[in-house]
């Protein structure tokens, strides 16, 4: 796999219509496909007890967001040290960064312009910046519409060198949703051209007919379509399994070639030099 521009900044947003869409799956096979290219970070967008990340800093006494101060000056030591780092089969490092304090501490209020996100992995100096986000793509593109406010799926597709990808259960019920998001994309005019679909399997067996329709007609619209199969060691033991399928190996290596590819295609190969975010106070908020 070629290696990012020590420069560049690859942003993922990995975003859902509903919850159940296996997102934070998606998030942790980019975060680790993403990291033979280049320096990585997985970003833990959601409150600390609806999250399977802490637990994964808990492990290795990373503190997290809470160790990085709201209002103060921050340093790419202290941002990398409040991670947890995990490794890929070969050995190469990894970061996630979430709450990872005690289930009974004061939460923290995180911030919701993805801006503030974009600064913080700027800080921390990392290539690739994975987003494993929890607003709801769909009702927050139309309640943005309503209220005359940017959105928050607007932000993310706006920042430097960001592709989305968009993930749904490979189901009826879960085609449908997604397929109502990208027509709610599309009517905002956000660039469906640079976004990948990831269709995440709930069971083994080929994928029902309505999947591969939705499949079919989003391929022609989007970047990619990219299947993710079924792997029960993950459902089982989470994203600390040590056993993946072959095929879920495989498919997280043709979503990652996906991102890439949809990258080199916008903006050109290699990627140039990531921006430098304008100051943003506070950059992380209790």
């Amino acid at each position: 796999m070629t290696a990012l521009p020590a420069a560049s900044r690859l942003v993922v947003p990995v975003m859902a219509a509903t919850g159940g869409s296996g997102r934070t799956i998606t998030a942790g096979l980019l975060g680790r496909g993403l990291a033979s290219a280049g320096s990585t970070v997985v970003l833990d967008l959601a409150p600390r007890l609806s999250s399977p990340w802490p637990a994964q800093l808990a492990g290795q006494k990373a503190r997290g967001l809470a160790a990085l101060p709201p209002g103060e000056p921050l340093t790419r030591t202290a941002v990398q040290q409040a991670c947890a780092v995990h490794t890929t089969a070969t050995g190469i490092p990894w970061h996630v960064l979430s709450d990872g304090r005690a289930w009974h501490e004061q939460p923290l209020v995180l911030p919701e312009d993805p801006a503030a996100w974009y600064q913080l992995s700027a800080i921390g100096g990392w290539q690739a910046v994975v987003a494993d986000t929890v607003h709801p793509l769909a009702h927050d593109l139309l309640a943005a519409r309503s209220s005359g406010h940017l959105g928050q799926t607007r932000g993310w597709y706006e920042l430097p060198f960001a592709i989305p990808v968009l993930c749904a259960a490979a189901t009826a019920d879960g085609i449908q949703a997604l397929q109502q998001a990208v027509m709610a994309l599309h009517a905002e005019g956000l660039p469906l051209g640079r976004s990948v679909i990831a269709l995440v399997a709930t069971g083994d067996g080929r994928p029902p007919a309505a999947v591969r329709a939705g499949a079919t007609m989003l391929s022609a619209r989007t970047a990619a379509v990219v299947h993710l199969p079924y792997d029960p060691h993950i459902r089982a033991h989470g994203l600390n399994s040590g056993r993946v399928r072959v095929r879920t190996r495989e498919a997280s290596s043709q979503l990652t070639r996906a991102v890439l590819a949809a990258a080199y295609s916008a903006w050109g190969r290699p990627l140039p030099d990531a921006a430098h975010p304008a100051p943003i106070s506070p950059a992380i908020a209790r």
